[in-house]
């Protein structure tokens, strides 16, 4: 084991980090798909269209986007395209001058999640983007 990281405590970290970014997001975009009161509130509340075909719309644009973050082969495509959908949130509550730690930061902080989780459980991304004072 040449690389420091390629140890099989570094894997389940970053399948757990991985998971829990998984987990939250099929649930974010689940509940769009059956846009319940709060979901259209919230959106309203962003400027968005308040309406259920936009909701579920996002909906199957998370849910699209996460299980091909989910799946090895398509998990560098998931996880730049959710970067972008974490980017248009994180714009959003910064547009409407939101709590910055728990609004505003919340993509940055599941979008770190993402990458980590990613850059721990997939040694060509490490390769691809080596972390230098870590060897």
């Amino acid at each position: 084991m040449d690389d420091a990281f390629s140890s099989r405590a570094a894997l389940w970290t970053g399948r757990i980090l991985s998971g829990i970014a998984v987990l939250f997001l099929l649930v974010d975009g689940a509940i769009k798909l059956v846009p319940i009161q709060p979901v259209i509130d919230s959106m309203r509340e962003l400027g968005y269209p308040a309406s259920e075909s936009f909701a579920r719309f996002l909906g199957v644009l998370t849910l699209v986007c996460t299980l091909l973050y989910a799946w090895p082969r398509t998990a560098l495509l998931g996880a730049v395209l959710l970067t972008g959908l974490m980017g248009g949130a994180i714009a959003s509550h910064l547009r409407l001058g939101d709590p910055i730690f728990t609004h505003t930061l919340f993509g940055v902080w599941l979008g770190l999640f993402l990458w980590v989780g990613l850059w721990l459980r997939e040694p060509r991304l490490r390769k691809l983007m080596p972390l230098a004072g870590l060897r």
